[in-house]
């Protein structure tokens, strides 16, 4: 047999062997790194995740991903790895790595479960970048944009780059670009294409932009005989002024370049280490209770050079003289740190005006608030004279007719829209029961009234209490409702204070329409304005005030349902907004809807802008308001809006 012939089957062997070398399985690379995979941890994990890049078995992405999900098991007696995934009988199915195919089924007991904790599935979601940023689920693609944003590295740069020109979905695009910006300003190699991106992200008030250009911006404290000339200074620091002589001193001090000042516990401990036979630096022990002794002591200690001298004033404005004080910048290269200074600059003025919308937004929104808790109250204070005291309560009615609607209608936007109505008519004939009951019989008695109604509230609070017990009650929120709207990462709102928004326009256009368009309107007007002449023109006055009583009771049963959505729901919940809604009545304008608005929008902006101020004392802000309100009232007894007619001289 010819040479030739002999190698021919080694050759063919070999090379049907290549593919198959080439094309590791992924179970013998889980094998040889069996222990860390098993039980991972923050310190290991990085070497796993380098084996299985290096192997590029087909699955590694499969496994990562199963392994971050924490559904990869381990077969105690073989060792082999497995996915799991949950079938009847509360059995698992192991499906092998390789094949995906299905091998068996076991109880969770007969195989231990791998359980990696919340670092080390940060560490694999990072390593699944690789995969997720072209993989065909848009949700995939998005999560691993989100783990880049969490773990920025320089090693990322080119995976995004090649995944943005095949990007098919222009909002992911977008946020590709936006993270190869942040990118390439921390970590790109050619200054040109970092300060592009530095350019690029100018303006930017999202969180990371901002973190971004403050890495850049980072320094570092520093101190020299003379400024450096070979680092990248961002201001010098003079002692006394930009910090205080002693923080400099101990920089001094920090860096070897100064001695320690002593204070009182080493004086102490100096003196108490050189005490003998009861003297110390010859002075008896007994008078170390006096300073001037100690000190004294101490001061003979340092002429025998057993003790370090003392530091005084002269010493330390000597040591401060001979050197330099700065922050220096981390980047060396300065045309960096003047490109992010400069995008740091615009992006501050842009945050500004972002902050200043958001808390309009905040202010519009609590204005709305206010408007629906005291619209009812403006009406029936502006038609009846009457001060309601338990007009919170109506609110407090309101929320539990949505809570007890909810309980009956499990769906939460179908019982928002039954309660709605519901709870006005509840509020709108209890208004009725109570002004028939009680405030037809004390009109003209402002006194009366006001105590009448002020132990009405505290008898509506105590029922509510005993039917529905003292513990808040849930008024929830359908899931359309349940998010927030956002701008940017600087102005967002809640779904739930846009829909009250809504609620109060709609409410401000029927008043509106109900006043100045139907019968019932005209003749509240006229009620409203002079009760006599009105009366004497074929109006009831009596019906009126009935129907204008519940009208505002009901309207303050819709707000209930409304403010129940975000606020507890307790018996206790209308005392909140009582104040507010009667602060909103007397500076608007009594009886005036578009008086009530105006209210409810000063105290709304007042309070928001008070409390930006002072933002971790909301008390204040609203003593605050309350004292601007008084004053104001001095100046505008009538409120923003005067009431017109006859009825505006009572």
């Amino acid at each position: 047999m010819s040479i030739f012939a002999r190698l021919l089957p080694l050759c063919l062997a070999f090379a049907l062997a290549a593919p198959l070398a080439a094309q590791t399985p992924l179970q013998d690379v889980l094998q040889e790194n069996r222990a860390d995979i098993a039980n991972p941890s923050r310190g290991t994990v990085g070497q796993v995740i380098a084996a299985l890049m290096a192997a590029d078995a087909p699955g590694t992405d499969e496994f990562l991903r199963q392994w971050q999900d924490r559904t990869v098991i381990e077969e105690p007696q073989t060792g082999l790895f497995y996915y799991a995934t949950e079938v009847e009988g509360r059995q698992l199915a192991l499906i092998d790595v390789d094949s995906r195919v299905e091998t068996a089924r076991v109880g969770s007991r007969d195989v231990n479960a791998i359980r990696p904790n919340a670092g080390v599935r940060r560490e694999i979601g990072a390593a699944l970048v690789r995969f997720e940023l072209s993989a065909p689920d848009p949700a995939r693609r998005l999560a691993a944009l989100e783990a880049i944003g969490r773990s920025p590295d320089a090693e990322q740069i080119a995976l995004l780059e090649a995944s943005i020109p095949d990007e098919p979905d222009t909002d992911i695009r977008i946020r590709k670009e936006r993270l190869l910006d942040l990118l390439n300003a921390r970590f790109a190699t050619e200054t040109a294409t970092r300060i592009a991106a530095i350019q690029g992200l100018s303006g930017d008030v999202s969180t990371e932009a901002r973190r971004a250009l403050n890495q850049i911006l980072a320094t570092e404290p520093g101190l020299a005989p003379s400024l450096p000339q070979d680092r990248n200074i961002a201001r010098v620091l003079i002692p006394g002024q930009d910090l205080s002589r002693e923080e400099a001193y101990d920089r001094l001090v920090a860096a070897g370049l100064a001695p320690a000042r002593a204070d009182r516990n080493s004086i102490r401990d100096g003196l108490l280490a050189h005490v003998a036979d009861g003297m110390v630096g010859g002075l008896p022990t007994h008078r170390m209770s006096d300073p001037a002794a100690r000190l004294a002591a101490y001061e003979a200690l340092v002429a025998q050079g057993v003790l370090p001298p003392l530091v005084t004033e002269a010493d330390i404005d000597q040591s401060l003289a001979g050197y330099v004080f700065f922050d220096a910048y981390l980047e060396p290269d300065a045309t960096l740190t003047d490109a992010a200074r400069a995008a740091i600059e615009q992006t501050d003025t842009r945050l500004t005006l972002f902050q200043w919308l958001a808390i309009s937004l905040d202010a519009l929104s609590l204005a709305s608030i206010f408007f629906l808790a005291a619209i009812g109250l403006a009406i029936t204070f502006g038609v009846m004279r009457v001060i309601n005291m338990a007009h919170g309560e109506f609110i407090m009615m309101g929320a539990y007719t949505g809570y007890v609607v909810q309980t009956v209608i499990p769906d939460y936007t179908v019982s928002l829209i039954v309660a709605l109505p519901l709870a006005f008519a509840v509020a709108f004939a209890a208004g009725v029961a109570m002004e028939r009951l009680v405030i037809r019989h004390l009109y003209t008695r402002l006194l009366e009234t006001l105590l009448a109604t002020f132990g009405i509230s505290i008898a509506l609070q105590q029922m509510a209490k005993n039917i529905f017990g003292t513990q808040a009650r849930p008024l929830t929120a359908p899931d359309w409702l349940a998010g927030a709207i956002s701008l940017n990462d600087v102005v967002s709102i809640s779904t739930i204070r846009v829909a009250i928004f809504v609620l109060a326009l709609i409410f401000l256009v029927a008043l509106l329409v109900m006043l100045k368009r139907t019968r019932l309107g005209l003749e509240v007007r006229a009620v409203t304005q002079n009760p006599g002449m009105a009366a004497s023109m074929g109006i009831n006055p009596d019906r009126i005030n009935m129907l204008t009583f519940g009208l505002g009771s009901g309207i303050a049963g819709v707000a209930g349902v409304a403010i129940g959505l975000y606020a507890q729901v307790t018996s206790e919940m209308g005392a909140n907004y009582i104040v507010q809604s009667f602060m909103t009545v007397v500076v608007g304008g009594v009886g005036n809807v578009w008086g009530t608005l105006a209210g409810a929008g000063l105290i709304g902006f007042l309070q928001k802008g008070i409390e930006w101020f002072n933002p971790s004392n909301t008390l204040a802000a609203q003593t605050y308001m309350v004292l601007f309100i008084i004053l104001f009232i001095q100046f505008r007894p009538r409120g923003i809006i005067a009431l017109k007619g006859r009825a505006a001289g009572e």
